[in-house]
C-alpha cells in the first residue's frame, strides 16, 4: 500500500541533513565505476572488510545522450570460496537506503550488518541501492502539500494532491529525466552491477519492493539468475493490494485477538470484527471533531470522517500486537491518539519520488484495476491503496510498461517464497497466486507473520533459516518447510480502564 501519505517518511528530512552526498556523487565521474575499500569494527570486536562503490549508469538507457547517475552498492566477500553464485540483496521501499549499515551506529544499522555477515556461508554478498534514492548518488524528493484539518480526509483530495505533486516534481527537476525510473531500469541496474563486478550468475534476495525488483530482474534478465529467495512478495501486477486480501489478514489477526484474555474486558460480544463494523456504521452517520494538544502544548482540532476511518483500520498493523488496542480505543470513543496521527499524516512532508515513478510505470492490468474498484472490502477500507496512483499516472513521466511485463509467466528459476498471513501490506494471496508460475518454486507460509523479511519471519525456526541458507548455496530444497507458525503475541491493551459491563 503506497498512497501519497504512506510514501512520506517522517525521518527523511533528518537523514538528508545528516548524510551529505559524497563529492564524487555530485558530478559525473570520469570512470564508470568507483570502488573504495573499507572496514568496520562490530561491538563484538570482529572487524569486517567490505567494498563500497558507485556505478554510473545512464538515467535513461533509451537515450544515447542521457546523463549518468550513481547507483550505490557494497560487497562483502565470503571468508572462503563456496562455489555458489553471489547473493544480490535488494532493499525494499521503494526508497530504503541501507548502505549506512557500514557507518551508522544505531541498532538498526548494526543489526543489518550482522545479518549480512551470515551470508558469508553462502558466498559473496552484494547490496544494491535504488536509482534515485541512494547515498552514493541522488535522493529524489519533493514535498507533498499539507491537507486541511477542518474537513475530513478523502481519496479525492489525496488524488488531487498526488497529481499536483507529480506536476511539481517534473517542473522542479528540469535537469533530470524522470521517465527513466521504471522497473525495467531498476532491473538493468542490477545487471550492470553484476557485469561490473565480474559475476556470471547471481542469486536474488529481497522483500516487499525488493521482491518486486527481483521479479523484474527475472523477467528482463532471466539468464543471469541462478535462484531467488523472496519474502512479503509483491508481484509485478500487484503493486496495489486487493482490498479483500488485506481485510482477510485483519480477520486473521482478529481471530487471535478475540481469544486473548487480556483484551476480553474491552471486546464487544462479537469480537474485533463487530468493533470494526460498529465503527464503520458510526462514521457513516457523520464526522467528529477532536481537539488534542500538540508537542508544544498548543491545541489543534481535526475533523475525522468515514474515509479517515478507512485509513485507521490499517494503522499499526505493521506490529499486529498493537492493532486490536488501537481499534478498541476508537470503538470506545477514545480518539486522541488517532487524531494526533491524522494531524501528522496531513502535514506537508517529503515524498520519495521513485515510489510513484515506479508504481505509475507498472500500474495494473485493466482486469485487476476493475477487480480492485469493485472489491467488496472497498466499503470498509476504501480505495486509498490505488485510486491516487491511478488518477495521477498520466502526470508522472514514466511510461506504462504494459501487460506483457505485468502478467506472470512460467519461469523455471528455482525460488523460495516466504510469506506471512498477517501481512497487510503485501497480502499472502500474492504468493499463492504467483506460485503456479514457478514450477521449481517452494512456498513457506508463516502463520502470524507480518510484513517482514525472510529471516525475521523464520526467527522461531532455526532449522528453516538454515535450510534457506542451504538453498541459496546449493539449490537444495529438501530441508525447507511448507508452513511455520509463530507464537501468538501478547496483545497490547487499551490505555484506559475497561467499561463496566
Amino acid at each position: 500500500m503506497r498512497s501519497i501519505r504512506t510514501l512520506a517518511c517522517a525521518f527523511l528530512a533528518l537523514a538528508l541533513q545528516t548524510l551529505p552526498l559524497p563529492a564524487f556523487a555530485q558530478q559525473r565521474a570520469p570512470n564508470r565505476i568507483v570502488i573504495e575499500q573499507g572496514s568496520v569494527k562490530l561491538p563484538t570486536g570482529e572487524t569486517v572488510a567490505y567494498e563500497i562503490g558507485t556505478l554510473y549508469v545512464p538515467e535513461n538507457r533509451a537515450r544515447p545522450d542521457s546523463r549518468r547517475i550513481g547507483i550505490g552498492f557494497a560487497r562483502i566477500k565470503a571468508p572462503r570460496p563456496t562455489g555458489a553464485p553471489p547473493v544480490f540483496w535488494l532493499p525494499g521501499g521503494p526508497g530504503l537506503s541501507v548502505l549506512g549499515a557500514f557507518t551508522d551506529k544505531d541498532d538498526t544499522a548494526q543489526s543489518r550488518l550482522r545479518h549480512w555477515l551470515n551470508f558469508g556461508a553462502v558466498g559473496d554478498l552484494v547490496v544494491v541501492e535504488q536509482r534515485g534514492y541512494t547515498r552514493r548518488g541522488e535522493m529524489l524528493v519533493e514535498t507533498a502539500d499539507a491537507l486541511p484539518l477542518d474537513k475530513p480526509a478523502s481519496v479525492r483530495a489525496d488524488a488531487l494532491a498526488m497529481q499536483a505533486l507529480a506536476r511539481r516534481a517534473v517542473a522542479r527537476n528540469p535537469d533530470k529525466d524522470l521517465s527513466g525510473y521504471t522497473i525495467e531500469a531498476y532491473a538493468a541496474d542490477v545487471d550492470d552491477v553484476r557485469r561490473a563486478l565480474g559475476y556470471d550468475k547471481i542469486s536474488l534476495f529481497g522483500g516487499s519492493f525488493g521482491s518486486q525488483w527481483s521479479l523484474a530482474v527475472m523477467r528482463f534478465h532471466p539468464e543471469i539468475v541462478a535462484r531467488a529467495v523472496l519474502s512479503s512478495v509483491e508481484p509485478l501486477n500487484n503493486g496495489f493490494d486487493m482490498p479483500s486480501h488485506v481485510f482477510a489478514a485483519l480477520q486473521r489477526i482478529a481471530f487471535d485477538a478475540d481469544r486473548d484474555p487480556g483484551l476480553a474486558p474491552w471486546l464487544p460480544k462479537g469480537g474485533m470484527m463487530e468493533a470494526v463494523q460498529a465503527l464503520h456504521q458510526r462514521f457513516a452517520a457523520g464526522p467528529v471533531r477532536v481537539t488534542v494538544a500538540d508537542d508544544t502544548g498548543k491545541a489543534q482540532t481535526v475533523v475525522l470522517g468515514a474515509e479517515d476511518l478507512q485509513l485507521a483500520f490499517l494503522a499499526h498493523t505493521d506490529e499486529a500486537k498493537r492493532w486490536p488496542a488501537f481499534i478498541l480505543s476508537l470503538y470506545h470513543g477514545h480518539y486522541d491518539d488517532w487524531a494526533r496521527q491524522a494531524i501528522a499524516d496531513r502535514a506537508a512532508g517529503p515524498v520519495k519520488l521513485i515510489g510513484p515513478l515506479a508504481d505509475s510505470s507498472l500500474g495494473a492490468t485493466a482486469e485487476r484495476a476493475h477487480l480492485m474498484r469493485v472489491d467488496p472490502a472497498v466499503d470498509l477500507l476504501g480505495s486509498w491503496n490505488f485510486a491516487s496512483n491511478f488518477a495521477s499516472a498520466a502526470d508522472w513521466p514514466t511510461p506504462d510498461m504494459g501487460d506483457e511485463v505485468r502478467l506472470p509467466r512460467i519461469t523455471p528459476i528455482p525460488i523460495v517464497f516466504v510469506h506471512g498471513d498477517w501481512d497487510t501490506s503485501t497480502p499472502i494471496e500474492n504468493t499463492l497466486g504467483l506460485l503456479p508460475y514457478f514450477p521449481n518454486g517452494h512456498a513457506i507460509l508463516v502463520h502470524r507473520a507480518g510484513h517482514n523479511g525472510t529471516f525475521y519471519q523464520l526467527r522461531e525456526d532455526p532449522a528453516a533459516k538454515q535450510a534457506v541458507y542451504d538453498f541459496l548455496r546449493t539449490g537444495e530444497t529438501r530441508g525447507l518447510p511448507t508452513e511455520v507458525s509463530l507464537a501468538a503475541p501478547k496483545f497490547d491493551v487499551p490505555g484506559f480502564a475497561p467499561p463496566v459491563q
